[in-house]
């Protein structure tokens, strides 16, 4: 028998933000049985100090730029295995490092486009390049696919697969008209859906939502003991025929989900042009709120921003849109004149910068606040001659502010899948996706440990 201790491995984590906590709260937990060695490499280094505290042993927070490739590059060499909790736009740098450096990467982002042609050389150097394996892309791609395989191995034949998602607020915590907080990227939910038309098929014709038209054409989706939610439809879902083994399949679409009321309330901001990043707005740190509102209404005829706005998109003015503009403190009254409330308090940002900076005032998580992840599948399939429908559907409350379902969602599956990669749990190389028993057994069933768990019915069709 050796007496040789297995070598430390080394896992670097680039960005510490608000999806990483449960990620290295796991590494940590792990790190000594596993003989792990953590580090944490964050622009804001005292937030990335938090997290790992009374864990120096295994973990140090190391003050880094990402975007300087000097330093990043140094940082990766010294390590076995790369997480990239950058933002998406940052991946391609980092993920050609690790080619050139030979390293493991894992990422919960979509796979960029111009990482495809890269998959041979990732093969060639004997390399895994996990990408979509957090919560939306990650746990829906592994329980949707779980139940794929069970449903094909059983016989049967898919006809309907249809999955949404969001995170939301918990309804504990849930004490505003929108039924929204940020518990993620603020940037990422102001800009949902801008990326160009969302893709899907139904009945096998292809359809197309322009972004104009996203939150407009929603679905009502129940998931149970939370209620009913708005399922939008989310970029292209097409592509993932392929990827699942449902090529054949007639109907396939893939959303967001937020709570009933939102999406046709959220409207109101894209047809303002509140949503467009493309530009900077000419307004002085203080403007006022109505003042960039304003910006976007025609003349008022002497109706005050209010009036002009309902006006303008033809809104009730006592209706339940106006309502939930009304309680982000939007327009200009008697209680805010003069306050710093109402003045802007920024300049020299986009159209969509300006309403993240409003919104981060107004839908912040509040210390004894928690968050809400759902996730709901559609399965409709036939079998022996007989149709079937299954349901499944996840929901996940979070504990405070810093491990927020979000983060639980999101990071445990990136921290059960680096096990798999320095373990050498995995046998396929290059860019992959979580889409094989292989990945998506282990990290499952390790996830209901942490409730985790999805609920599957079947409804009588």
């Amino acid at each position: 028998m050796s007496l040789l201790r297995p070598r430390m491995r080394s896992i670097l984590i680039l960005g510490a933000g608000r999806s990483a906590s449960s990620l290295i709260r796991y590494l940590i937990e792990h790190a000594a049985e596993q003989q792990w060695r953590i580090t944490v490499g964050e622009r804001d280094v005292e937030h990335a100090r938090k997290l790992v505290v009374n864990a120096n042993e295994v973990a140090e927070a190391i003050e880094i730029d990402a975007t300087n490739a000097e330093a990043r590059s140094s940082l990766i060499a010294k390590h076995d295995l790369v997480v990239s909790m950058l933002p998406a736009f940052m991946h391609m740098d980092v993920l050609k490092d690790c080619l050139r450096l030979k390293k493991h990467v894992i990422t919960p982002s979509y796979v960029p486009d111009a990482l495809w042609p890269m998959d041979a050389d990732f093969k060639q150097a004997g390399l895994i390049v996990l990408n979509e394996m957090g919560l939306d892309p990650g746990i829906d791609h592994m329980s949707a696919m779980r139940i794929l395989d069970r449903i094909r191995a059983e016989g049967g034949t898919m006809e309907v697969f249809e999955s949404y998602c969001g995170g939301l607020v918990a309804p504990e915590s849930d004490d505003n008209l929108w039924g929204y907080k940020f518990s993620w990227n603020p940037r990422n939910v102001i800009l949902a859906g801008a990326g160009g038309s969302a893709k899907y098929i139904d009945g096998g014709i292809t359809k197309y939502i322009p972004y104009h038209k996203l939150f407009q054409r929603t679905v009502q989706v129940s998931v149970p003991g939370f209620g009913a939610f708005d399922g939008y439809a989310n970029r292209d879902s097409l592509k993932y025929r392929s990827h699942y083994g449902i090529d054949d399949i007639p109907t396939l679409k893939r959303g967001t989900l937020r709570k009933a009321g939102f999406s046709i309330a959220w409207d109101t901001f894209v047809q303002l042009g509140c949503t467009d990043d493309s530009f900077i707005m000419e307004l002085g740190a203080d403007a006022t709120w109505s003042d960039y509102l304003n910006a976007f209404l025609p003349p008022s005829a002497g109706r005050d921003t209010r009036t002009n706005l309902a006006y303008y998109l033809n809104l009730n003015p006592e209706g339940e849109v106006m309502k939930k503009l009304d309680e982000l403190r939007i327009f200009s009254s008697p209680g805010l004149k003069g306050s710093a409330e109402e003045r802007i308090g920024k300049a020299g940002l986009s159209p969509a910068g300006l309403l993240q900076h409003l919104l981060e005032q107004r839908w912040v998580l509040r210390p004894n606040d928690k968050d809400l992840v759902v996730m709901w599948h559609r399965f409709r399939y036939a079998k022996d001659g007989k149709p079937h429908e299954l349901h499944a559907s996840l929901a996940v409350i979070g504990e405070d502010q810093t491990y927020t379902a979000m983060a639980r969602t999101v990071g445990l599956p990136i921290a059960m899948a680096c096990k798999l990669v320095l373990n050498g749990k995995l046998s396929d190389r290059g860019v992959l996706l979580p889409l094989k028993p292989a990945i998506y057994d282990p990290v499952l069933d390790e996830l209901e440990k942490f409730g985790v768990v999805f609920d599957e019915r079947e409804v009588p069709v």
